[in-house]
């Protein structure tokens, strides 16, 4: 069985089962189109056609379901040739990345607008969630890539890269007594109210760990997806924040100062999730390339059929 005889099926219906024409409208011979109805007609077991001597007639019982059968064949093959059509243009179409707020308002801005003055013709969507929630998008065919750092490399199904690395920062207002210290340590930091992120954010689990080392309990004020509103509620006085270094900016955020604090609570790994298994297209390998220049196609095609996380 084969493509060419379904076809044949199909296109005898359409001409009202004239071979000839059947023939001509497929670019080939009317005694090849015949022979090859009648070799498929004979590995099903069953007569697709009604005859008279050479001539076909009409459909049989068993040749209506078979029809029915090839119609829908035919429309998955058409489905994937404009799949592949789609895929084919490699400068045109869309994109949609999954990502935490953080990502998409302090690290994607300068690497999506690189990526779209390179493919002017992709339609780039961004998406925002918690880490899981990107995650089943990503699965769920909702988005092509995901980019988070916390929990997406222990969820099944998805293949993860390193993008960058990151440290937390604390901020205070510059006048806080922080500031004076000469090397800043956990203690002093629980010693105050904290303002940091939700627990499924940005770290978060890191600064946990490390408070819980040293068996500290600090008061957690208030918990926030956002680094602005970290900020925003640090400036009104109502404590000091932790949050990621790629959300504090010296001149936007004038009224605050920070300070690193990788060496208290560890470096963090922003990370690039794919489905496995998932096609990519061409513009896909180059944001990725955009947004982390320690990766290239070849590695992410590696990681994609060694089905496993991807270290540096």
């Amino acid at each position: 069985m084969n493509l060419h005889q379904l076809r044949f099926v199909r296109e005898a219906v359409r001409q009202n089962y004239n071979l000839t024409d059947a023939a001509k409208s497929l670019f080939t011979s009317q005694p090849g189109v015949s022979k090859a109805i009648i070799e498929l007609e004979e590995e099903l077991g069953v007569d697709i056609f009604t005859r008279h001597g050479k001539r076909i007639r009409g459909l049989t019982e068993p040749g209506r379901l078979v029809l029915q059968s090839v119609e829908l064949i035919m429309q998955e093959i058409e489905s994937l040739k404009r799949i592949g059509k789609e895929y084919a243009a490699h400068d045109s179409g869309s994109f949609t990345i999954a990502t935490t707020h953080t990502q998409a308002r302090y690290m994607l801005p300068k690497v999506v607008q690189a990526f779209m003055q390179k493919y002017p013709k992709v339609r780039l969507s961004l998406l925002q969630g918690n880490p899981k929630q990107i995650a089943d998008m990503v699965k769920s065919d909702q988005a092509d890539l995901a980019i988070a750092t916390e929990a997406i490399t222990t969820i099944d199904g998805l293949i993860t890269l390193p993008a960058y690395q990151w440290e937390h920062v604390v901020v205070a207002p510059p006048e806080h007594p922080l500031f004076k210290s000469r090397a800043i340590s956990l203690e002093e930091i629980a010693s105050y109210p904290i303002i940091t992120y939700d627990a499924a954010f940005a770290g978060r689990s890191k600064i946990d760990h490390a408070f819980g080392l040293r068996s500290l309990k600090p008061d957690v004020l208030l918990e926030a997806i956002d680094a602005d509103v970290i900020k925003t509620y640090v400036e009104l006085g109502m404590g000091i924040g932790i949050i990621a270094g790629m959300a504090f900016d010296a001149e936007r955020d004038r009224g605050l100062r920070a300070i690193p604090v990788g060496h208290l609570f560890g470096m963090n790994t922003s990370r690039v999730a794919i489905k496995q298994g998932a096609y990519l297209r061409s513009y896909v390998y180059t944001f990725i390339e955009l947004l982390t220049p320690t990766l290239n196609r070849k590695m992410v095609e590696s990681a994609m059929r060694g089905g496993d996380n991807y270290e540096l």
